[in-house]
């Protein structure tokens, strides 16, 4: 059992990424095509790409993002709220009872912000998705411009250029998940909620927690994103030179 409780919200994070990646792919094409579109000077290359998967990233994630709001409640099992400390480790055991089911979470979300409580922690989401995207393929084409021309279009090298561009967008823009999840778990009470915006989050966080609370959790977070992101880094221009796009 004890196990199994590291998938507690697995069930939660499928049906939330089977949508989201939906929403991403399908929209991403559309967004490139309007773009062009719109900007017809604007050619196919690093800067349509950075632009319309910022544009379906966000979509993606304004659309699920009730469900990874849900998600995060339901594996913190914030139940109780310790105002003094500010330390929300101490609010996963907290002597009450337990949100049980997704449903329940979602109904408690409802009752404690309405319709905008399903958004709350969005905004450090989407200022976070075009910085981040710039990084991740700004970097990612940088990068191989370094590799000898006779050796680009080996697929160990654009993985390995691909990890190390995640890894530096994902240290950059860190800090705003951090924000996110914290203003997600922040419960209201008679005296409102916690966090009034991100920038206050951001303040609390290092005044009360410390700076280095803004990166908990990130070496977790490199094994987990990292490899995905190099792989569809790497994917997508081996895609990209069998169709001869221009790069």
């Amino acid at each position: 059992m004890k196990v199994l409780g590291g998938y507690t919200t697995n069930g939660v994070s499928i049906i939330r990424t089977l949508p989201h990646s939906i929403f991403q792919y399908v929209t991403y094409e559309q967004y490139q095509s309007f773009l062009q579109y719109k900007w017809p000077r604007v050619e196919r290359g690093p800067l349509l790409d950075i632009l319309a998967s910022s544009a379906a990233s966000a979509t993606g994630f304004l659309c699920t993002y009730p469900l990874d709001l849900a998600r995060t409640k339901y594996a913190y099992q914030v139940v109780d709220r310790h105002q003094s400390s500010g330390d929300y480790r101490k609010c996963i055991h907290s002597g009450h009872t337990a949100q049980r089911g997704v449903t329940n979470v979602f109904m408690t979300i409802y009752n404690q912000g309405g319709m905008l409580g399903f958004y709350r922690g969005v905004g450090p989401t989407l200022g976070g998705i075009l910085p981040y995207n710039v990084i991740k393929f700004y970097g990612y084409e940088k990068l191989k411009r370094w590799v000898p021309k006779e050796n680009r279009s080996s697929v160990a090298l654009n993985l390995s250029c691909g990890a190390l561009a995640a890894l530096i967008g994902q240290t950059v823009m860190y800090p705003l998940d951090v924000v996110r999840r914290q203003m997600q778990v922040d419960i209201p009470n008679q005296n409102g909620t916690r966090y009034k915006n991100s920038i206050e989050a951001f303040k609390s966080i290092i005044r009360n927690q410390g700076w280095r609370q803004l990166y908990a959790g990130l070496c977790i977070n490199y094994i987990k994103v990292v490899p995905s992101i190099a792989i569809g880094l790497t994917a997508f221009d081996v895609i990209d030179r069998q169709l001869h796009f221009p790069r």
